[in-house]
Protein backbone atom coordinates (compact mmCIF):
# COMPACT_ATOMS: atom_id res chain seq x y z
CA UNK A 1 0.00 0.00 0.00
CA UNK A 2 1.29 3.45 -0.94
CA UNK A 3 2.14 5.46 2.23
CA UNK A 4 -0.20 8.26 1.12
CA UNK A 5 -3.05 5.74 0.95
CA UNK A 6 -2.12 4.48 4.40
CA UNK A 7 -2.47 8.01 5.75
CA UNK A 8 -5.95 8.30 4.23
CA UNK A 9 -7.00 5.00 5.73
CA UNK A 10 -5.98 6.22 9.20
CA UNK A 11 -8.93 8.64 8.71
CA UNK A 12 -11.10 6.25 6.70
CA UNK A 13 -14.36 7.54 8.20
CA UNK A 14 -13.79 10.85 6.36
CA UNK A 15 -13.80 9.13 2.99
CA UNK A 16 -16.94 7.05 3.20
CA UNK A 17 -19.44 7.70 0.44
CA UNK A 18 -19.00 9.18 -3.01
CA UNK A 19 -15.46 10.55 -2.82
CA UNK A 20 -13.24 11.29 -5.81
CA UNK A 21 -9.61 10.23 -5.47
CA UNK A 22 -7.63 12.34 -7.95
CA UNK A 23 -4.20 11.08 -8.93
CA UNK A 24 -4.57 7.93 -6.84
CA UNK A 25 -1.80 5.30 -6.86
CA UNK A 26 -2.30 1.83 -8.32
CA UNK A 27 -2.70 0.07 -4.99
CA UNK A 28 -5.62 -1.38 -3.03
CA UNK A 29 -7.11 1.91 -1.85
CA UNK A 30 -10.34 1.58 -3.82
CA UNK A 31 -10.83 -1.85 -2.26
CA UNK A 32 -10.81 -0.22 1.19
CA UNK A 33 -13.15 2.61 0.09
CA UNK A 34 -15.84 0.76 -1.86
CA UNK A 35 -17.95 3.83 -2.75
CA UNK A 36 -15.04 5.98 -3.92
CA UNK A 37 -13.91 6.32 -7.50
CA UNK A 38 -10.74 7.57 -9.12
CA UNK A 39 -9.43 10.02 -11.67
CA UNK A 40 -5.95 9.61 -13.11
CA UNK A 41 -3.93 11.40 -15.78
CA UNK A 42 -1.09 8.83 -15.75
CA UNK A 43 -1.88 5.84 -17.95
CA UNK A 44 0.27 3.34 -16.03
CA UNK A 45 -1.44 4.23 -12.74
CA UNK A 46 -4.87 4.29 -14.38
CA UNK A 47 -4.44 0.94 -16.11
CA UNK A 48 -3.24 -0.62 -12.85
CA UNK A 49 -6.29 0.66 -10.96
CA UNK A 50 -8.68 -0.23 -13.79
CA UNK A 51 -7.33 -3.79 -13.92
CA UNK A 52 -8.16 -4.29 -10.23
CA UNK A 53 -11.36 -2.24 -10.05
CA UNK A 54 -12.97 -2.09 -13.52
CA UNK A 55 -15.08 0.96 -14.23
CA UNK A 56 -14.04 2.86 -11.11
CA UNK A 57 -11.31 5.10 -12.51
CA UNK A 58 -11.47 7.72 -15.29
CA UNK A 59 -8.46 8.75 -17.37
CA UNK A 60 -7.94 12.21 -18.83
CA UNK A 61 -7.27 15.89 -18.17
CA UNK A 62 -10.77 16.66 -16.85
CA UNK A 63 -12.47 15.46 -13.68
CA UNK A 64 -15.35 12.99 -14.02
CA UNK A 65 -18.65 14.63 -14.89
CA UNK A 66 -20.63 12.99 -12.12
CA UNK A 67 -21.15 14.73 -8.77
CA UNK A 68 -19.07 13.82 -5.73
CA UNK A 69 -19.38 14.79 -2.08
CA UNK A 70 -15.66 15.31 -1.43
CA UNK A 71 -12.36 14.95 -3.25
CA UNK A 72 -8.79 14.04 -2.41
CA UNK A 73 -5.87 15.23 -4.51
CA UNK A 74 -2.69 13.17 -4.35
CA UNK A 75 -0.06 15.89 -4.73
CA UNK A 76 1.61 15.88 -8.18
CA UNK A 77 5.14 17.12 -8.77
CA UNK A 78 4.26 20.27 -10.72
CA UNK A 79 3.04 23.37 -8.90
CA UNK A 80 1.22 24.59 -12.01
CA UNK A 81 -0.57 21.27 -12.37
CA UNK A 82 -1.49 21.34 -8.67
CA UNK A 83 -3.04 24.78 -9.14
CA UNK A 84 -5.14 23.55 -12.06
CA UNK A 85 -6.26 20.35 -10.34
CA UNK A 86 -7.18 22.07 -7.07
CA UNK A 87 -9.20 24.71 -8.92
CA UNK A 88 -10.93 22.06 -11.04
CA UNK A 89 -11.91 20.13 -7.92
CA UNK A 90 -12.80 23.13 -5.74
CA UNK A 91 -15.09 24.50 -8.47
CA UNK A 92 -17.18 21.33 -8.10
CA UNK A 93 -17.26 21.33 -4.28
CA UNK A 94 -18.88 24.52 -2.92
CA UNK A 95 -19.20 24.15 0.85
CA UNK A 96 -17.73 20.64 0.74
CA UNK A 97 -14.36 19.24 1.86
CA UNK A 98 -11.31 19.09 -0.38
CA UNK A 99 -8.29 17.10 0.82
CA UNK A 100 -4.64 17.20 -0.19
CA UNK A 101 -2.23 14.38 0.63
CA UNK A 102 1.45 14.05 -0.22
CA UNK A 103 4.92 13.22 0.92
CA UNK A 104 6.88 15.66 3.04
CA UNK A 105 9.84 15.43 0.68
CA UNK A 106 7.44 16.19 -2.17
CA UNK A 107 6.63 19.60 -0.69
CA UNK A 108 3.24 18.93 0.88
CA UNK A 109 3.61 21.70 3.47
CA UNK A 110 4.34 24.25 0.75
CA UNK A 111 1.55 22.89 -1.44
CA UNK A 112 -0.95 23.18 1.43
CA UNK A 113 -0.73 26.95 0.98
CA UNK A 114 -2.32 26.46 -2.45
CA UNK A 115 -5.53 25.56 -0.60
CA UNK A 116 -5.80 29.02 0.98
CA UNK A 117 -7.82 30.70 -1.83
CA UNK A 118 -10.69 28.30 -1.12
CA UNK A 119 -10.89 28.56 2.68
CA UNK A 120 -8.82 27.92 5.79
CA UNK A 121 -6.62 24.79 5.42
CA UNK A 122 -5.90 22.57 8.38
CA UNK A 123 -3.55 19.65 8.81
CA UNK A 124 -5.40 16.48 9.78
CA UNK A 125 -2.62 13.94 10.02
CA UNK A 126 1.11 13.39 9.65
CA UNK A 127 2.42 9.84 9.32
CA UNK A 128 4.44 7.58 7.00
CA UNK A 129 6.50 10.67 6.02
CA UNK A 130 3.28 12.13 4.56
CA UNK A 131 0.72 14.76 5.54
CA UNK A 132 -3.02 15.05 5.02
CA UNK A 133 -4.61 18.50 4.73
CA UNK A 134 -8.25 19.57 4.41
CA UNK A 135 -10.11 22.71 3.44
CA UNK A 136 -13.83 23.41 3.32
CA UNK A 137 -14.45 25.16 0.00
CA UNK A 138 -16.03 28.38 1.20
CA UNK A 139 -14.79 30.31 -1.85
CA UNK A 140 -15.35 28.08 -4.88
CA UNK A 141 -13.51 29.33 -7.99
CA UNK A 142 -14.78 29.34 -11.53
CA UNK A 143 -13.96 26.13 -13.34
CA UNK A 144 -10.51 26.62 -14.89
CA UNK A 145 -10.09 26.70 -18.67
CA UNK A 146 -7.21 24.30 -19.38
CA UNK A 147 -6.57 25.65 -22.88
CA UNK A 148 -6.20 29.16 -21.46
CA UNK A 149 -3.42 27.87 -19.21
CA UNK A 150 -1.38 26.59 -22.15
CA UNK A 151 1.98 28.19 -22.84
CA UNK A 152 2.97 28.71 -26.45
CA UNK A 153 6.52 29.29 -27.62
CA UNK A 154 8.47 29.15 -30.90
CA UNK A 155 11.25 26.66 -31.58
CA UNK A 156 13.72 27.10 -34.42
CA UNK A 157 14.51 24.03 -36.50
CA UNK A 158 16.38 23.31 -39.73
CA UNK A 159 13.03 22.83 -41.43
CA UNK A 160 11.40 26.03 -40.22
CA UNK A 161 10.04 27.46 -36.99
CA UNK A 162 7.66 25.34 -34.93
CA UNK A 163 5.01 26.54 -32.48
CA UNK A 164 4.97 24.41 -29.34
CA UNK A 165 1.97 24.29 -26.98
CA UNK A 166 2.44 22.93 -23.47
CA UNK A 167 -0.08 22.41 -20.69
CA UNK A 168 0.51 22.48 -16.92
CA UNK A 169 2.43 19.48 -15.65
CA UNK A 170 4.11 18.68 -18.96
CA UNK A 171 7.90 18.31 -18.88
CA UNK A 172 9.73 21.62 -19.38
CA UNK A 173 6.41 23.49 -19.40
CA UNK A 174 6.64 26.65 -21.51
CA UNK A 175 10.24 26.28 -22.68
CA UNK A 176 12.50 24.05 -24.74
CA UNK A 177 14.78 21.93 -22.55
CA UNK A 178 18.50 21.58 -23.26
CA UNK A 179 18.34 17.88 -24.17
CA UNK A 180 15.57 18.29 -26.72
CA UNK A 181 17.35 21.28 -28.24
CA UNK A 182 20.44 19.12 -28.84
CA UNK A 183 18.40 16.26 -30.28
CA UNK A 184 16.58 18.64 -32.65
CA UNK A 185 19.97 19.39 -34.20
CA UNK A 186 20.57 15.68 -34.89
CA UNK A 187 17.43 14.36 -36.57
CA UNK A 188 18.96 13.86 -40.00
CA UNK A 189 19.52 10.60 -41.88
CA UNK A 190 16.91 8.56 -40.06
CA UNK A 191 15.43 5.55 -41.86
CA UNK A 192 12.15 6.57 -43.44
CA UNK A 193 8.90 4.83 -42.60
CA UNK A 194 6.77 4.84 -39.46
CA UNK A 195 8.36 6.89 -36.67
CA UNK A 196 7.71 7.12 -32.94
CA UNK A 197 8.31 10.03 -30.57
CA UNK A 198 8.52 8.11 -27.29
CA UNK A 199 7.74 10.13 -24.16
CA UNK A 200 6.50 12.90 -26.43
CA UNK A 201 5.77 15.57 -23.80
CA UNK A 202 4.59 18.68 -25.64
CA UNK A 203 5.33 17.04 -29.00
CA UNK A 204 8.27 19.15 -30.11
CA UNK A 205 10.34 16.20 -31.38
CA UNK A 206 7.35 14.60 -33.08
CA UNK A 207 6.46 17.85 -34.81
CA UNK A 208 10.06 18.26 -35.99
CA UNK A 209 10.09 14.68 -37.31
CA UNK A 210 6.87 15.19 -39.24
CA UNK A 211 8.21 18.45 -40.68
CA UNK A 212 11.50 16.76 -41.68
CA UNK A 213 9.97 13.50 -42.96
CA UNK A 214 6.49 14.43 -44.23
CA UNK A 215 5.93 11.09 -45.99
CA UNK A 216 6.62 9.05 -42.84
CA UNK A 217 3.70 8.13 -40.57
CA UNK A 218 4.19 9.63 -37.11
CA UNK A 219 3.25 8.11 -33.73
CA UNK A 220 3.57 9.96 -30.42
CA UNK A 221 3.34 8.12 -27.08
CA UNK A 222 3.33 9.36 -23.50
CA UNK A 223 2.09 8.12 -20.13
CA UNK A 224 0.61 11.52 -19.22
CA UNK A 225 -2.81 12.73 -20.44
CA UNK A 226 -1.61 16.34 -20.26
CA UNK A 227 1.33 15.48 -22.52
CA UNK A 228 -0.98 13.69 -24.96
CA UNK A 229 -3.24 16.74 -25.06
CA UNK A 230 -0.24 19.06 -25.47
CA UNK A 231 1.16 17.04 -28.37
CA UNK A 232 -2.16 17.17 -30.17
CA UNK A 233 -2.25 20.94 -29.71
CA UNK A 234 1.32 21.28 -30.99
CA UNK A 235 0.62 19.20 -34.10
CA UNK A 236 -2.55 21.22 -34.80
CA UNK A 237 -0.72 24.53 -34.30
CA UNK A 238 1.73 23.54 -37.03
CA UNK A 239 -0.74 21.94 -39.44
CA UNK A 240 0.85 18.52 -38.91
CA UNK A 241 -0.66 15.07 -38.51
CA UNK A 242 0.18 12.15 -36.25
CA UNK A 243 -1.30 9.46 -34.05
CA UNK A 244 -1.03 10.50 -30.40
CA UNK A 245 -1.77 7.94 -27.71
CA UNK A 246 -1.39 7.31 -24.01
CA UNK A 247 0.51 4.20 -22.98
CA UNK A 248 2.36 2.55 -20.11
CA UNK A 249 5.65 2.48 -22.01
CA UNK A 250 7.30 1.05 -25.09
CA UNK A 251 5.20 -2.12 -24.75
CA UNK A 252 2.21 -0.10 -25.96
CA UNK A 253 4.01 1.20 -29.07
CA UNK A 254 3.33 -0.19 -32.56
CA UNK A 255 5.74 -2.59 -34.24
CA UNK A 256 7.61 -2.36 -37.53
CA UNK A 257 8.93 1.12 -36.83
CA UNK A 258 11.65 2.70 -38.94
CA UNK A 259 12.78 4.95 -36.09
CA UNK A 260 12.20 5.63 -32.41
CA UNK A 261 13.28 9.09 -31.28
CA UNK A 262 13.15 10.04 -27.63
CA UNK A 263 14.11 12.41 -24.88
CA UNK A 264 13.03 9.81 -22.31
CA UNK A 265 12.05 10.78 -18.78
CA UNK A 266 13.92 9.50 -15.78
CA UNK A 267 11.99 11.21 -13.00
CA UNK A 268 8.56 10.40 -11.64
CA UNK A 269 7.10 12.24 -8.67
CA UNK A 270 9.77 12.96 -6.04
CA UNK A 271 11.66 9.73 -6.74
CA UNK A 272 14.25 9.09 -9.44
CA UNK A 273 12.91 6.40 -11.76
CA UNK A 274 14.69 4.98 -14.79
CA UNK A 275 12.26 2.12 -15.41
CA UNK A 276 10.52 3.48 -18.52
CA UNK A 277 13.80 4.35 -20.24
CA UNK A 278 15.53 1.08 -19.35
CA UNK A 279 12.48 -0.80 -20.62
CA UNK A 280 12.70 1.22 -23.85
CA UNK A 281 16.33 0.20 -24.31
CA UNK A 282 15.58 -3.46 -23.57
CA UNK A 283 12.52 -3.70 -25.84
CA UNK A 284 13.13 -1.19 -28.65
CA UNK A 285 14.38 -3.93 -30.98
CA UNK A 286 11.01 -5.69 -30.79
CA UNK A 287 9.31 -2.55 -32.17
CA UNK A 288 11.87 -1.68 -34.84
CA UNK A 289 12.03 -3.28 -38.26
CA UNK A 290 15.45 -4.65 -39.37
CA UNK A 291 17.65 -1.61 -39.93
CA UNK A 292 15.36 0.56 -37.82
CA UNK A 293 17.07 3.10 -35.57
CA UNK A 294 16.77 4.16 -31.95
CA UNK A 295 18.01 7.71 -31.42
CA UNK A 296 17.77 9.35 -28.02
CA UNK A 297 19.21 12.07 -25.85
CA UNK A 298 20.18 11.46 -22.23
CA UNK A 299 22.20 13.04 -19.46
CA UNK A 300 25.85 12.16 -19.91
CA UNK A 301 26.07 10.57 -16.46
CA UNK A 302 23.46 7.94 -17.37
CA UNK A 303 25.27 4.82 -18.60
CA UNK A 304 22.86 3.81 -21.32
CA UNK A 305 25.37 2.71 -23.97
CA UNK A 306 25.96 -0.78 -22.46
CA UNK A 307 22.19 -1.43 -22.31
CA UNK A 308 21.78 -0.31 -25.91
CA UNK A 309 24.68 -2.51 -27.03
CA UNK A 310 23.28 -5.50 -25.16
CA UNK A 311 19.72 -5.32 -26.42
CA UNK A 312 19.87 -3.56 -29.79
CA UNK A 313 23.26 -3.36 -31.45
CA UNK A 314 26.39 -1.22 -31.80
CA UNK A 315 25.88 2.17 -30.21
CA UNK A 316 27.27 5.46 -31.49
CA UNK A 317 27.47 8.82 -29.72
CA UNK A 318 26.44 11.37 -32.34
CA UNK A 319 26.99 14.46 -30.19
CA UNK A 320 27.78 15.57 -26.65
CA UNK A 321 27.16 19.03 -25.21
CA UNK A 322 25.93 20.76 -22.06
CA UNK A 323 25.88 17.50 -20.09
CA UNK A 324 23.86 15.54 -22.69
CA UNK A 325 24.67 12.87 -25.26
CA UNK A 326 22.89 11.73 -28.40
CA UNK A 327 22.93 7.92 -28.73
CA UNK A 328 22.14 6.04 -31.93
CA UNK A 329 21.82 2.33 -32.66
CA UNK A 330 20.26 0.33 -35.48
CA UNK A 331 18.60 -3.03 -35.23
CA UNK A 332 20.74 -5.61 -37.02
Amino acid sequence: MDPRSEVLLRQAELFEGDVLLAGLPADGLLGELPEAHGWSWLWDEHSGVEARYPGRCQFGTAAPAQAFAAAVLFLPKSRELTDYLLAALAARLPGAPLYLVGEKRGGIERAAKQLEPFGRPRKLDSARHCQLWQVTVDNPPAAPDLDALARRYPVASEDGELQVVSLPGVFSHGRLDVGSRLLLEHLGDLPQGEMLDFGCGAGVLGAALQRRYPHSALHLLDVDAFAVASSRLTLAANGLAGTVQAGRGIQDAPGGLAAIVSNPPFHQGVHTDYHATEQLLREAAAHLRPGGELRLVANSFLKYAPLIEKHLGPCRVLAERDGFRIYSARRV
